[in-house]
């Protein structure tokens, strides 16, 4: 049975979902497009946010939009739409990264619907976390939510933890040397004082969490050495529970599936109770992302670093009105 047509309200609350994903210095970089009279909805990237210092192929750009696809399958399931998505639709358009056809018959994934309620939960937590193990029931559960979406999530060992925050270390010296990479950085991190901030986009003050004494865990750190009134310091975890998203292979479709399961994992989480920080620091250096990987698995390619644990949740990061990302023809 065909269900109604979508009314713009519908069309609007599904974008707003959408946009609650993450994203690279929160950059927020898509556009949505509705084809009223086709029931399709069509996410673009917005290649004016592109972050060319840091992420020159697009690979984050890309995961950041599959996250919003994901929020956006998750929102029609839990309005009782069922979705049949098409990545990359037009060779000619490659800024057109997705399709999502909302006419099918109301036969809707349950399983999908019941991640809803965390789409507004989830937010990056740069604070420290408790030094509690995460149980083996649900670590198993979020390495399951990525093979729903085609990738892959590995916990690595003790050892090989400690080389990924080394290269996370070895990458944040490389950044603190690179000019154009700071000064992209303090674009989009906000240094102003709390409740000072009226941008729709980027990192808050509020959002970077107080600074590291030492440097045991993997937290990226906006401030990039400028002040920040009020923020103070903290020890994080000695032994960070630390998880690698990858996929096989390493293309713009590779990376729009990564991005659905990284949101995935990330709601899965939040429903269990669990917070989350990412960084791809040691990723955006060639030359360090080789070595992230875990020669002894069969992951392919790394796409993201997820910290995990029981902690305080993030402070929430703004968002764009959906009147600027959503068109409707």
């Amino acid at each position: 049975m065909a269900v109604p047509p979508l009314e713009t309200t519908a069309v609007t609350a599904f974008v707003e979902d959408a946009t609650a994903a993450p994203s690279l210095h929160n950059a927020q970089p898509w556009k949505f497009r509705f084809l009223r009279d086709r029931g399709i909805l069509q996410l673009y990237a917005d290649l004016e946010r592109t972050l060319p210092q840091t992420d020159p192929d697009g690979r984050n750009l890309h995961l950041g939009c599959g996250a919003a696809l994901f929020n956006l399958r998750v929102a029609a399931a839990a309005a009782g739409r069922e979705t049949t998505v098409r990545l990359l639709p037009d060779s000619a358009d490659p800024a057109l990264l997705g399709e999502v056809d909302l006419t099918g018959t109301a036969r809707t994934d349950d399983a999908l619907a019941l991640l809803h309620p965390a789409i507004h939960r989830r937010h990056t937590s740069r604070h420290p976390f408790l030094e509690e193990d995460i149980p083996a029931a649900l670590e198993d559960g979020l390495c399951g939510a990525a093979r729903l979406e085609g990738a892959r999530l590995l916990f690595p060992d003790a050892w090989h933890v400690r080389s990924v925050l080394d290269l996370v270390h070895d990458a944040e010296y490389r950044e603190a040397r690179d000019p154009g990479i700071r000064g992209e950085t303090a674009r989009w991190a906000r240094t102003e004082p709390v409740g000072e901030s009226t941008a729709s986009d980027g990192i808050p003050a509020e959002a970077f969490g107080p600074g590291q004494w030492g440097a045991s865990s993997p937290v990226r750190d906006f401030a990039a050495g400028r002040s920040v009134p009020g923020r103070g310091w903290a020890p994080f975890e000695k032994e960070p529970h630390i998880a690698l998203l990858g996929t096989a292979e390493d293309r713009p479709l590779d990376w729009l599936r990564a991005g659905q399961a990284l949101e995935r994992v990330l709601l899965q989480a939040t429903l269990d109770g669990l917070v989350a920080s990412l960084t791809s620091q040691a990723l955006e250096w060639p030359e360090l992302r080789w070595a992230v990987r875990d020669p002894t698995s069969a992951l392919g390619h790394v796409q993201m670093v997820i910290r995990l644990g029981y902690g305080p949740e993030g402070h929430p990061t703004p968002r764009r009105a959906v009147a600027e990302v959503l068109d409707i023809l």
